[in-house]
């Protein structure tokens, strides 16, 4: 397995990954998440955020470079904020693989990559979100040492 930048080429593969991902969104909170195959980003979105060094995407690939799984992050700074901090931090915004081929330890070496390239960046911390539906998920970071930072919380009206 080799751990890279996202490019171009592979935009056909993450568009399939993003639609494992709204699906798993769609089965735990249908009410906020729409079906229908779904994906987070048009081609368009997702050609600028690859381009974009602000907001890096690494993907985990295969002997044939074919695409097992992707992180999605971007910085995040809060200067001269009145109660923050100034520090930087790098925000996984989407960290998925394939659901087929889960267990193999692809997400752990995208997420340790990630972590990687934090610390050559300068970050302070790496942060995500994680839905409480989805257990797997929070497992998953659970177990890669991650502990909650904040709790969002909601009354469905």
């Amino acid at each position: 397995m080799e751990i890279r930048r996202a490019k171009e080429k592979d935009m056909d593969r993450m568009n399939e990954l993003l639609r494992q991902v709204c699906m798993v969104h769609h089965k735990g909170r249908p009410d906020l998440f729409q079906g229908n195959n779904n994906r987070k980003y048009t081609d368009e979105q997702l050609m600028e955020i690859i381009k974009d060094d602000k907001r890096p995407v690494f993907v985990a690939v295969d002997e044939n470079d074919e695409v097992m799984g992707y992180a999605f992050c971007m910085f995040q700074h809060h200067s001269n904020d009145n109660i923050l901090t100034d520090i930087k931090t790098l925000y996984i915004d989407d960290l998925c693989v394939d659901e087929k081929i889960r267990g193999k330890h692809i997400g752990k070496g995208l997420y340790e990559r990630v972590l990687e390239f934090a610390k050559e960046q300068g970050c302070y911390n790496v942060t995500l979100n994680v839905w409480s539906c989805n257990e797997a998920a929070m497992k998953f970071y659970e177990k890669c040492g991650l502990k909650p930072q904040k709790v969002g919380m909601e009354k469905i009206l």
